[in-house]
């Protein structure tokens, strides 16, 4: 079975509802989330250190929330802060990203822009979701750039190397895993080591 290092999320908003209805959409996408109703706690969870993302409610009154985040910070400088609010102000969206917010979202926030949010982040911050998939994703990048490197289409990798087409582009596309088999021979149609494929992961 392949080894899961799931997203930690932590959800901070007094409105239990909300809390809820983030918690649901975040278990079913595949994180591990806790939430908080009560903001005063979360320092306190921050600093435990589990985390690689926080949602944060920055609602009126306005300064509590900033106030909040201005804490997180001094805990963790480094960590993803997603900030929501019922009440957008161009003044807290200002304060929010002085302190380093990833972005600033107003409430109720539909279930896609969320999750274009939270893949932005994972992507931006490099947060490690999931070891396997994580491979995948660095394996097929460098595939990918070697091969265009080369100048080579995908059918005379293809050819060069007896594998099909479609599954090059699922390596490449980091949705399909690569068996040792089949990444010797990419790489000797490519003219690289093996260890090309892991240098740095």
């Amino acid at each position: 079975m392949a080894t899961k290092q799931r997203l930690d999320v932590l959800v901070v908003d007094a409105d239990e509802a909300t809390t809820l209805e983030l918690k649901d959409l975040l278990t079913e996408d595949g994180f591990q989330v806790h939430v908080l109703s009560d903001p005063a706690r979360a320092v306190e969870e921050v600093r435990r250190g589990r985390y690689q993302l926080v949602l944060l409610d920055v609602s009126p009154p306005a300064d509590r929330g900033v106030d909040l985040l201005q804490q997180i910070r001094t805990v963790d400088s480094d960590l993803c802060v997603i900030a929501m609010t019922a009440l957008p102000t161009v003044e807290v969206a200002v304060r929010t990203l002085k302190h380093q917010a990833f972005d600033y979202l107003q409430k109720p926030i539909a279930a896609e822009e969320l999750r274009a949010v939270v893949q932005q982040a994972i992507r931006d911050k490099g947060l490690l979701v999931d070891i396997e998939t994580r491979l995948n994703q660095v394996v097929g990048h460098r595939l990918r750039e070697r091969r265009k490197g080369l100048d080579l289409t995908l059918k005379q990798l293809a050819n060069r190397t007896g594998l099909s087409v479609s599954l090059i582009s699922q390596i490449e596309l980091g949705k399909s895993a690569a068996s040792m088999s089949t990444l010797h021979k990419l790489a000797t149609a490519l003219g690289i080591r093996m260890t090309y494929f892991f240098e740095t992961i």
